[in-house]
């Protein structure tokens, strides 16, 4: 009995020992806040290079997969009328705001991140990269797509065409077997 109580002080002790290290309200909070992003603006992107690289590219990137096509006309607007901006960052932005409208405008937008992605800083570039990839798969799924609706057509028109045949068939028959009965 006195091992048993022995020990169960021993182990309260132990257990209490640590107790000033434990937050004194709820959970303990990181030392360290992760930066917020706050300070970048959400505006155009821009290969200035600082903390606000990536956001604002991706931000911009969603922008333009929510956008409609007067946002897509606005932004490549004021992207066209931006001053100061290297021909790289003005092409890159442009294929962002394309890559997101129509099947012709995503042709020029996978040109111009095969063109202008090695000028982009080197933290943005696996990022155009993989948008340039996403958009590349995207066409190719169209291209996959509107193969099919050909197939699709091709299809039903053989199969009018065999079904026209198979009634002329079937009307022929008729008249031999009526023409059998005949005496």
């Amino acid at each position: 009995m006195k091992v048993k109580l022995t020990l169960c002080v021993g182990g309260l002790a132990l257990a209490l020992s640590g107790c000033q290290y434990l937050p004194e309200h709820g959970l303990a909070e990181p030392e360290e806040e992760m930066p917020t992003m706050a300070g970048c603006e959400a505006g155009e992107p821009t290969f200035d290079d600082g903390a606000c690289l990536l956001p604002n590219w991706v931000a911009f990137g969603l922008a333009s997969q929510r956008g409609d096509g007067e946002w897509r006309r606005q932004a490549l607007a004021e992207i066209e009328a931006a001053h100061g901006r290297s021909e790289a960052e003005r092409e890159l932005a442009r294929a962002v705001a394309l890559a997101w409208g129509s099947e012709r405008e995503w042709r020029e937008a996978t040109e111009l991140y095969q063109t202008h992605t090695q000028a982009a800083p080197e933290d943005l570039q696996p990022l155009l990269r993989y948008w340039r990839n996403e958009l590349e798969g995207r066409r190719s799924l169209s291209g996959q797509a509107g193969n099919a609706r050909a197939q699709v057509a091709n299809l039903q028109r053989e199969n009018s065409e065999l079904a026209e045949k198979l009634e002329a068939l079937t009307a022929i028959e008729q008249n031999m077997n009526l023409r059998q009965q005949s005496p």
